[in-house]
């Protein structure tokens, strides 16, 4: 865009999934930083501690030259995920309750959502919203709005669907329902929910108002949907664990694996993943369905594109990109490849069985990918036709490029 500012390729809007910056994996420069303002053997050290280290990140991550220009041409619409606070926020009840415990967490938790709502939330909402949203006015009138600040994000970490971070954007005849899955959890086990009940009716309310109006449904959650089989297979097998379906032994052993290997998706919420997967399909049957309903998620540090098995009128994808990427271990990209292969799906049926969580309640498959690297994925949206462009980066004669490795049209079932 930059080489051609007066080229074609301009998009309408770029959204953004989660993880905008990593409060717990800082940069050397950000660590001498802190450094120099606290004493980093103190917990809860290298990360960021209150809402001043938050700005500094933000500041890092958003001067950089080429983000700076495109963040100031192109309008952006943001949610946050785990990084944007720490690693496996709200992951359980049980991880919440050891955060709580800590001397340091309340000042980490309140500092992050006040960044957040600063610099990614503020530009989410339209010019109608801001002028009768009440923090806002409160920010405004006062020289140093701090206080109202502190005491809305205050609230939002203390009462969870008390502050509603998800929100609808109509783009002509495209809707867009950005969701929140990450402070709006039920985490107790016996209710857990990647969405309580004021949220999930909030998503259905709005997936649902003006059926028949809109031609393309977009869902923006930072958690995939459709996951690799055999991943989907352990998530439940692990919340059936913690939930006690084992005994105590299994639900400590769950607990813990739980953490370590971020089994914390939409399948890590069984209820959850079945109440979406029924929406969806709602929305997308009958003569009144969009032609398609696109699932937008990141987090996974790689991209894919999934396609769900429902005799539906809409085209379903789950389309996952995780463009500037966080590295990951060439072993976790096996693992990835793996999980959708035939001994992957047959060692998540054996977990399934150990876990007694019996099967989806839909069957899925992987129609394009997985691509690993820093990644572009582009959807075209033009009266009821729909298409998708994934680029990857590539170095090429000392400087970088875009590389096409997809283009495809996404088409209902039977066309």
């Amino acid at each position: 865009m930059a080489q051609d500012p007066q080229g074609d390729g301009r998009p309408d809007v770029l959204l953004l999934l989660g993880d905008q910056v990593y409060a717990d994996h800082l940069s050397a420069p950000t660590r001498a930083w802190l450094a120099a303002r606290r004493d980093l053997r103190e917990p809860p050290g290298a990360h960021a501690a209150d809402y001043e280290e938050y700005t500094r990140l933000y500041h890092e991550s958003w001067l950089e030259p080429r983000t700076r220009w495109l963040l100031s041409t192109v309008p952006s619409l943001q949610i946050f995920d785990d990084h944007d606070i720490v690693d496996d926020w709200n992951t359980s009840a049980a991880w919440l309750e050891e955060m709580r415990a800590t001397p340091w967490w309340q000042e980490r938790v309140l500092g992050g959502l006040m960044a957040y709502w600063v610099y990614q939330h503020l530009g989410n909402l339209s010019p109608a919203e801001l002028a009768v949203d009440k923090l806002y006015a409160a920010v405004r009138e006062t020289p140093d709005g701090t206080d109202a600040l502190r005491a809305f994000a205050a609230e939002a970490d203390a009462h969870p669907g008390a502050v509603r971070w998800s929100y609808r954007c109509d783009l002509g005849r495209t809707r867009l329902l950005m969701v929140d899955t990450r402070t709006a959890r039920v985490l107790a086990e016996d209710g857990r929910a990647m969405l309580g009940p004021a949220e999930q009716q909030w998503l259905r309310d709005n997936a649902l108002e003006g059926h028949g109006t809109y031609d393309h449904l977009l869902i923006g959650t930072s958690l995939p949907w459709l996951m690799p089989p055999l991943v989907h297979d352990a998530e439940a097998w692990n919340a059936a664990l913690c939930r006690g379906e084992r005994g105590p032994r299994w639900a400590r052993f769950g607990e813990n694996l739980r953490r370590r290997s971020d089994l914390e998706h939409w399948a890590a919420f069984p209820s959850s993943f079945a109440a979406l997967s029924d929406l969806i399909e709602e929305v997308g049957t009958g003569p009144r369905a969009p032609a398609t309903i696109c699932v937008l998620s990141g987090d996974v540090h790689h991209a894919y594109v999934a396609e769900p098995r429902i005799p539906t009128a809409a085209g379903i994808f789950q389309l996952t990109c995780s463009p500037v990427h966080n590295s990951i271990h060439r072993a976790v990209k096996y693992g990835f490849r793996f999980g959708w292969s035939g001994a992957g799906r047959w060692l998540g049926r054996m977990l399934s069985r150990h876990g007694r969580t019996g099967r989806p309640p839909l069957t899925w498959r992987r129609s394009a990918g997985p691509w690993f690297g820093n990644q572009l994925m582009t959807l075209d949206l033009a009266g009821r036709t729909a298409r998708l462009r994934l680029d990857q980066a590539r170095r090429a004669d000392g400087g970088e490029r875009l590389v096409t490795v997809l283009d495809r049209e996404l088409l209902p079932p039977g066309d």
